[in-house]
């Protein structure tokens, strides 16, 4: 009918040159034609629309989709734990298990950092939970099946106080105060008044770890999956951007210039934080802790940002979580930094590699 109705409207005379009639008729058809058209076009865009939505859409769009995912890797990562307490014999088989593990827990945080942006508060904290759990139940599998070597010299037992003894036993029993793990990987250990540089290259490093240092300045160019942060003191650090999560734990007085998905931040002490976060930053344990964007430049951090997905800035900076702060009013442990006290643009691109 349609192809009838456009043969006629191509055939039709001028419309100036027929009767008033005829031209009605013409400008009818013309009318119905255009609807049509119309409404073809619309359809078709409509469809387009959505297709292209599905197509472009992140994996976990639902809470629902998210806690289904999150549930798999845990289940995978408790299977794989039961099988290296009760399914390794051979105790070179152990470390490879142990470490494969530790970055399926990894893969799970990550996970949870890139969809953070419109799961429920309740939702990320609890999988936080969950994840911490999994990384200590680690431990403690790590620390049966791998003990470590004690040194001590082997001096004459000598006779104790029996009252003393009994008071060092008491202490043993004592809980420690639960706080993150230090691992054994790569990194800056017990350096004092030093500039530490190193260049990630490209899928050199998973995990890196900066632990025991007084009055450094620690810079860290390039891209590294996890950055452990632990006991510093009148330090500095920059980082380029770490794909996965940041964990700090006891730092005091120090600046921190850090682009990551995830950075966690625990017994923290005056110190101020420059981020580019894709979630929400969380402290524990922490005060007089201040907020300000990154502000870090290098030749090649652009790239890098890029590949990383922290290319965008996000304003998560200022959306700080104090989990130990239930109350509705602003938690007095951190503040925003004020911008009359905030560093410039800092450039590191000159930094010899230690």
């Amino acid at each position: 009918m349609e192809n009838e109705e456009e043969a006629a409207l191509s055939s039709s005379p001028n419309p100036l040159d027929v009767d008033p009639t005829l031209q009605k008729k013409h400008q009818s058809m013309l009318d119905r034609l255009t609807n049509r058209h119309q409404t073809r076009l619309g359809s078709s865009l409509t469809r387009r629309s959505a297709e292209s939505d599905s197509s472009s859409s992140p994996s976990f769009e639902s809470t629902s989709t998210f806690l289904s995912r999150f549930s798999n890797s845990k289940s995978s990562i408790e299977s794989q734990l039961a099988q290296c307490r009760f399914g390794l014999s051979e105790s070179t088989q152990v470390k490879p298990h142990l470490d494969q593990i530790s970055s399926s827990i990894s893969d799970l945080e990550k996970l949870v950092a890139e969809n953070a942006y419109f799961l429920p508060s309740y939702e990320v904290r609890s999988s936080l939970k969950t994840i911490s759990d999994l990384r200590q139940s680690l431990e403690i599998l790590s620390s049966e099946l791998l003990p470590k070597k004690k040194f001590a010299f082997k001096n004459k037992p000598t006779r104790k106080d029996p009252i003393f003894e009994s008071k060092e036993q008491e202490e043993e029993k004592k809980p420690e105060k639960p706080g993150f793990r230090v691992p054994e990987s790569p990194g800056f250990w017990n350096k004092k008044g030093e500039i530490l540089v190193h260049k990630f290259k490209g899928s050199e490093l998973g995990e890196f770890t900066i632990a025991d240092l007084d009055s450094c300045e620690v810079r860290l160019t390039g891209s590294v999956r996890a950055l452990f942060v632990h006991r510093l003191r009148n330090c500095t650090v920059y980082t380029g951007p770490v794909t996965g999560s940041v964990l700090i734990d006891g730092v005091e007085r120090c600046v921190f210039i850090m682009a990551s998905h995830q950075i966690r931040i625990h017994n923290a002490k005056r110190s101020d934080f420059y981020l580019r976060v894709r979630s929400r930053p969380i402290i524990e344990d922490s005060c007089g802790v201040r907020f300000a964007p990154y502000c870090l430049s290098y030749q090649g951090i652009e790239d890098e940002l890029r590949e990383a997905s922290l290319d965008g800035e996000t304003k998560n900076w200022s959306n700080v979580d104090d989990f130990l702060w239930l109350r509705a009013v602003q938690s007095p442990n951190w503040s925003i930094l004020p911008e009359d006290e905030r560093v410039g643009l800092v450039d590191i691109s000159n930094s010899e590699e230690s």
